[in-house]
Parts: C-alpha cells; sequence; structure tokens
C-alpha cells in the first residue's frame, strides 16, 4: 500500500467527541485531531486528549493532537442587532473606548492598541479578508475609515492589518497556560 503524503485533520467538538464518533472519525482516515483552545477549560481540553489516545490504542492507530491556541484577540466589539451591513464607500469607525454595542456607523474594540498600530492609506482586513477598510485618520482611539469592500461585519470578527505591523504578543499569557496544558497530551512513549 502506498503512504499518503496527505493528512486529514477534523476539528473535534461536543458533538464528535464521544468515543463512537471519533473511532469512525478514525475509521474513516483522520491522522491529526486538532483542540480549539479559544474554548474550554485544560480539564476538557486534557480528558478529550485521553480519549483520543485511549480511542485510537484500541483502533490500532497513531493520532497526531494538534492544540489550536487562541492567540491575542484583536477583533471587533460586539453589535446592538448582532451584525451591520458595511456598503463600500461608506465611512465607519473602529474605536478603542467605545463601550456600548456597535451600529452601521461604528463599532469597539477587543484590541485597543489598534490606533497606535495603524496610520493613514493602511489597509485593515476584516472577518478573513472578506471585508476591507482603508485608515482615512486616527484621532485619540479613534480609527476613521472608509470601507474598500463592504459585506456584513458580525460580532467579535477578526482584524487584521495588511503587511503586519500589529504589536499584539504572539502568544498571550492563555497561550502560554494552552502550551503546558498541551504538553500533558504527549504520548508516555515516543518511537
Amino acid at each position: 500500500m502506498a503512504r499518503r503524503a496527505t493528512k486529514i485533520v477534523a476539528t473535534l467538538g461536543p458533538a464528535s467527541s464521544d468515543p463512537e464518533v471519533l473511532a469512525r472519525i478514525l475509521r474513516a482516515g483522520v491522522n491529526v485531531v486538532r483542540l480549539n483552545f479559544s474554548h474550554g477549560t485544560a480539564q476538557d481540553h486534557i480528558a478529550l486528549a485521553r480519549r483520543v489516545r485511549e480511542v485510537s490504542q484500541a483502533a490500532g492507530r497513531e493520532v497526531a493532537i494538534m492544540a489550536d491556541l487562541q492567540g491575542p484577540k484583536i477583533r471587533v466589539g460586539k453589535f446592538a442587532e448582532g451584525k451591520v451591513m458595511l456598503v463600500s464607500g461608506s465611512k465607519f469607525v473602529l474605536d478603542a473606548s467605545r463601550t456600548e454595542p456597535g451600529d452601521v456607523e461604528g463599532v469597539g474594540l477587543d484590541y485597543k492598541e489598534l490606533p497606535r498600530d495603524v496610520r493613514p492609506g493602511d489597509t485593515l482586513l476584516l472577518n478573513d479578508g472578506l471585508l476591507v477598510l482603508t485608515v482615512d485618520s486616527v484621532k485619540g482611539d479613534q480609527v476613521r475609515t472608509t470601507v474598500a469592500q463592504g459585506g456584513e461585519l458580525s460580532n467579535n470578527k477578526g482584524i487584521n492589518k495588511q503587511g503586519g505591523g500589529l504589536t499584539a504578543p504572539a502568544l498571550t499569557a492563555k497561550d502560554m497556560e494552552d502550551i503546558r496544558t498541551a504538553m500533558a497530551f504527549r504520548p508516555t512513549t515516543w518511537r
């Protein structure tokens, strides 16, 4: 039998963490299971990793466990209606000091350093790049932008600066704790 160079990765969650479901997933060819550290507790992840090890051992398969760290929260806040539709050409304000829910004119930020990290002319990518904003100006805690590519923007979607340059640390204190938790996933014997 030829070796497969491609690996199949499956994200585990509440619906797929049952031992019978895990066994079916492994029989289907999964090589790597992904645990999303944005959700759940350390004990939840440790218990799920143990379950994966038990099921994979019973199936006679070696399965890798990938810990997907949350990373820094570089996100917009929440909207009064849960989402807004941004229209290309319209103005939109990202406001690090805003505490009330957002609307079609602006929204608060989880990442309070954004106004210090951007300059006029910078391009901001929201919601995995589906929306594009151009920075017009920065006034105090407000990043004033023009929507270059519009679309739906909902609660807690990510923000990134095209070309990089955000000062958020690559690893947060939570990530460091999660790495220690993930180290408990190591098999006791290595081949």
